[in-house]
């Protein structure tokens, strides 16, 4: 009788778990019919409709992640995916979705949330933010990265990606200019500044810059072009190989598929990760192109010796420090006066001293070669 009573109950959930999902499934329908009723129409707020808005957040949660998504929280002005967008925007960094996310937080007013995202604690999660924040190129969002590019605490690479974003509409190239003519900006972001005025659209700001600004000179005395006009040219992987590992000396730092030496990243799949613009940044500026957990470390030891290096481990009792020539030491904590991380790159920031600039395109060519298999 017990189980006949037991069977009757599984019986009944069953059907009513059944129901709800047929409902649910309908429900469903009715919310999608509504949304593409109301995108048939050039106009239409929501802001007094509070079923109508119900249906198209119900029907924008089965569609997190997509395109789709962000489009209908633009066309609806949907503040309520503030937080979603917040989370898809660092997500997808890298990609259109992660910026497009990022603009509409910047459309709907969400200033906040993107100022949270700027400053977040974890260095790592605060970068990203700024690559796909700074890629919107409004200029209403000057002033949040005017206060990153200003903070002295901050490290080289993320002041440097602030003031590019600030330079990539015009109000902030002649705010930029304007820093440069009063002598205010750092020495540290001159090579970023200069990448960015010297290639501005509008000839004016390109013209006054040129008065203060200069790209570094190569090997053969020829100041570099912008940036923005070495991504257009076409280089030789081959030559770019043998200047890697020759004249250009990066393999005395880098490992390529087992070869060379392993101080800074392994560049064996750099160009599944980096586009040409940010190698170009990473060899001509490094510090302002530094990977996050690459940062030079500085130890003052009780005796007086100082010790520059990338932090490759740390307990309570020791820290490993790997120094420019791949040369690993162990220091103890009791022989450690102070340690503390610097702002730029174990890498010379004059590496194109040594390199004309068909060298560094026949680099960069070569570096793009390098990818993940199948990549």
């Amino acid at each position: 009788m017990v189980r006949l009573v037991i069977c009757a109950a599984v019986v009944s959930l069953l059907a009513a778990f059944a129901s709800a999902q047929e409902v649910s499934s309908l429900q469903r329908a009715k919310d999608r019919l509504k949304v593409q009723t109301l995108l048939r129409l050039e106009q239409f707020d929501l802001s007094d409709k509070p079923e109508l808005k119900a249906a198209v957040l119900r029907h924008l949660d089965t569609l997190q992640g997509t395109d789709e998504y962000l489009d209908l929280v633009g066309k609806f002005q949907l503040v309520e995916a503030k937080d979603e967008l917040a989370r898809l925007m660092i997500e997808r960094f890298d990609a259109s979705q992660g910026v497009e996310a990022a603009r509409l937080l910047a459309k709907l007013g969400q200033k906040e949330a993107l100022a949270a995202a700027l400053s977040d604690k974890d260095e790592n999660l605060a970068g990203k933010a700024i690559s796909v924040i700074g890629q919107v190129g409004d200029p209403t969002l000057n002033e949040l990265f005017l206060a990153i590019m200003d903070d002295g605490e901050k490290n080289v690479a993320m002041r440097s990606a602030a003031l590019a974003a600030i330079g990539r509409n015009g109000p902030g190239q002649q705010l930029l200019l304007e820093r440069v003519q009063a002598g205010k900006l750092p020495q540290e972001l001159k090579f970023a500044a200069a990448n960015v005025l010297l290639s501005s659209a509008n000839e004016k700001i390109k013209t006054e810059a040129s008065k203060h600004l200069t790209l570094p000179a190569t090997a053969d005395s020829k100041p570099l072009p912008p940036v923005s006009e070495l991504v257009k040219r076409q280089g030789d992987a081959a030559r770019g190989k043998a200047v890697f590992n020759g004249v250009g000396t990066c393999s005395k730092c880098h490992k390529v598929a087992g070869e060379g030496k392993d101080v800074g990243p392994d560049l064996s799949e750099i160009g599944s990760k980096l586009s040409k613009d940010a190698m170009y940044v990473a060899i001509l500026d490094p510090s302002a192109g530094i990977n996050f957990n690459y940062e030079t470390h500085t130890v003052l030891l009780a005796d007086g010796t100082v010790l520059n290096g990338i932090l490759v481990s740390q307990t309570d009792d020791e820290i490993t420090l790997k120094d420019a020539e791949a040369i690993v030491r162990k220091i103890p904590r009791d022989e450690i006066d102070e340690m503390k991380k610097q702002p730029i790159s174990l890498m010379p920031n004059d590496l194109q001293k040594s390199l004309t600039a068909e060298n560094l395109v026949d680099v960069v060519e070569y570096l793009t070669t390098l990818k993940k298999a199948g990549g």
